[in-house]
């Protein structure tokens, strides 16, 4: 679909094409400014964001208590090295080992980084008490990260020959297919790595009591289970933390995206007796860094005041009610999710050409694969932003019917 861009976006976006490197489709539309649930081009144009910047955006664009938090901590010290202990990073330690089960925290900078921390700490705990064992389960339409590790460790079909050869020691099975992990199970599995909702794959959800076999398998064979949190945690799914659904506690947990609220951050727990790295064996340079710490624990601290975990899930639930309703009249199905990170499945492979139409009419929403749309607001959105998303769905959603006719 195309766009119409005035002068001035012409000629700030003019140069994209000589000086920034090509990885992605991107349309020519540049983003000035936030605020809320609100982003605003250089032509001046408002966009309803329902992607939320791919769940980064917690606590909506450009938040008061994240620019607070940059404010008072950049006068104080920005950096100092990974060498050191710094005041916000012991403050923000504390606060997230306080709300989970764990007790120790790594920091990172992308849930990439958080995830190959975790594919580290495995294969260490493999070394140290399982004979070497280095084996990592994963699932299927799993998405983990971009990284080389991460890619390999990531369920994608169309990633197989990408980078060839990919990180050995990665087995991958179907979700919730019991027999086919215990199958994958072997002398040299140390973990089970895998996402409670599958995001990038279209969001597809965990059973329970799959879960919970596989915590008692892990246990029973003594191998750790890991569970991806980088896109469900921090208050996405109904509860600060998409594993307090399935009561079971994993042995790893990563967080990235809303966590940081849209600050480049990342971590990942274990429980103390996973605590194995020896002084060398994993590190970075902006692990722990001052800045990134004060704004995670401004932005996990403001999710706890607010309670917005359990907003999240009255607004999922009040957004799962209106997509049913609309149904019937638009041939969506498969209307499904976990909070505020909802899909539902189209009735034609038009995904991509209904979110440029959306975009056209200023709102921002994401087709993973052609036949699914996935929705993952502000966990601050309202029921009227969604009454606005949801009109100008159909909107666009009539129109490309009646292009398709």
């Amino acid at each position: 679909m195309s766009y119409t861009v005035n002068a001035k976006e012409q000629e700030i976006s003019a140069g994209a094409e000589d000086s920034v490197l090509f990885t992605a489709n991107r349309p020519n539309i540049v983003m000035e400014r936030g605020e809320g649930m609100y982003l605003w081009d250089t032509a001046g144009k408002t966009y309803l964001d329902f992607s939320g910047g791919w769940a980064v955006t917690s606590l909506g664009h450009s938040p008061s208590v994240v620019q607070d938090a940059l404010k008072q901590q950049s006068a104080a010290l920005i950096h100092s090295s990974p060498s050191f202990y710094n005041k916000p990073m012991l403050q923000f330690a504390k606060l997230l080992t306080d709300i989970t089960c764990f007790d120790k925290v790594f920091f990172g900078s992308s849930g990439a980084e958080a995830n190959e921390a975790a594919i580290k700490l495995a294969r260490k705990y493999g070394a140290a008490k399982l004979n070497g064992a280095y084996e990592i389960i994963t699932l299927t339409n799993s998405f983990h990260g971009r990284t080389l590790a991460t890619m390999s460790a990531t369920g994608k079909s169309q990633w197989d020959g990408l980078y060839a050869p990919k990180v050995p020691g990665f087995r991958h099975v179907p979700i919730n297919d019991l027999d086919a992990c215990f199958a994958a199970i072997n002398d040299n599995t140390c973990a089970i790595m895998l996402e409670l909702v599958q995001g990038e794959g279209g969001v597809h959800i965990v059973d329970q009591s799959y879960l919970q076999t596989l915590r008692k398998a892990c246990d029973v064979y003594g191998i750790l289970l890991i569970a991806d949190e980088i896109q469900t945690g921090i208050g996405r799914t109904g509860r600060m933390f998409a594993y307090e659904h399935y009561g079971v506690e994993p042995d790893i947990m990563t967080l990235g995206k809303g966590i940081g609220g849209g600050f480049p951050l990342s971590a990942m727990l274990t429980k103390k007796q996973f605590d194995l790295f020896e002084p060398g064996d994993q590190g970075g340079t902006y692990c722990g860094q001052p800045l990134a710490m004060a704004v995670g624990r401004a932005v996990v601290q403001e999710v706890i005041n607010r309670r917005l975990d359990h907003h999240a899930s009255v607004q999922g639930n009040y957004l799962a009610g209106q997509l049913h309703r609309l149904s019937g009249s638009l041939g969506l199905s498969n209307i499904r999710g976990m909070g505020l990170l909802a899909a539902f499945d189209l009735h034609a492979p038009v995904g991509a050409e209904l979110a440029a139409r959306c975009l056209h009419k200023g709102l921002i929403i994401n087709s993973p694969s052609p036949y699914v749309i996935r929705l993952m607001p502000a966990l601050t959105v309202t029921s009227a932003d969604i009454d606005n998303m949801l009109n100008i769905l159909k909107e666009a959603y009539k129109e490309l019917s009646i292009a398709a006719s």
